[in-house]
């Protein structure tokens, strides 16, 4: 009796055990839940791939190619919640920042500012993105480069031009920023600099 109490109490603990373990979940259903067309599902599916991070970033990353434009948008955003651990899709969102959606190249902007230093890859397209017609993607581009800092320093010629011509808070906040963090006085002029 008492050996059959012993089997019975260690098969017990062992389905504790097994149940109480968390199953990783599958990155298949988790993508193909995000593309379809239940919105509840969907939004489950990006908190998921967001808890997950740098595993789900390569896969969202291929979404930013996709000809649907609310995918982009969903892969944009779901990359934005991951911060820093989205960095895999740093090329692809870089690359997105030249979609014909002001929305979409807003979204890309944001992920990659989310990411800071990790998203250092992308500056030459985010600066390019300050010619962008569009005064609310200058405006990601602009926070977006402040919050990747010192590793945004090529961005600076373009910004201190910028200035010269017009205020632009935020674009002297992300100038400090790039500038701040390294602690030492930058070998550009001050942003509000009017000298040519």
């Amino acid at each position: 009796m008492r050996r059959s109490f012993a089997l019975l109490l260690s098969i017990l603990t062992v389905g504790v055990a097994c149940r109480s373990r968390e199953v990783p979940p599958n990155v298949s259903n988790l993508m193909a839940d995000l593309q379809g067309a239940d919105a509840e599902r969907r939004g489950r599916a990006s908190l998921e791939l967001i808890r997950m991070g740098e595993p789900a970033a390569p896969l969202l990353a291929g979404l930013l190619a996709s000809d649907d434009p609310e995918l982009r948008a969903r892969a944009a955003t779901t990359l934005w919640g991951m911060g820093e651990k989205g960095r895999a899709a740093v090329p692809a969102l870089a690359a997105a920042l030249s979609d014909p959606d002001p929305e979409l190249r807003i979204s890309v902007a944001m992920a990659l500012g989310n990411m800071g230093p990790a998203a250092a890859e992308a500056v030459p397209a985010l600066t390019n993105m300050l010619y962008d017609p569009n005064r609310s993607v200058k405006q990601a581009a602009v926070k977006a480069l402040g919050a990747i800092g010192p590793p945004a320093r090529s961005a600076l010629p373009v910004l201190n031009r910028i200035l010269r011509r017009s205020s632009w808070p935020e674009a002297e906040e992300a100038v400090l920023k790039i500038r701040g963090a390294t602690g030492k006085a930058s070998e550009q002029e001050p942003p509000t600099s009017a000298n040519g």
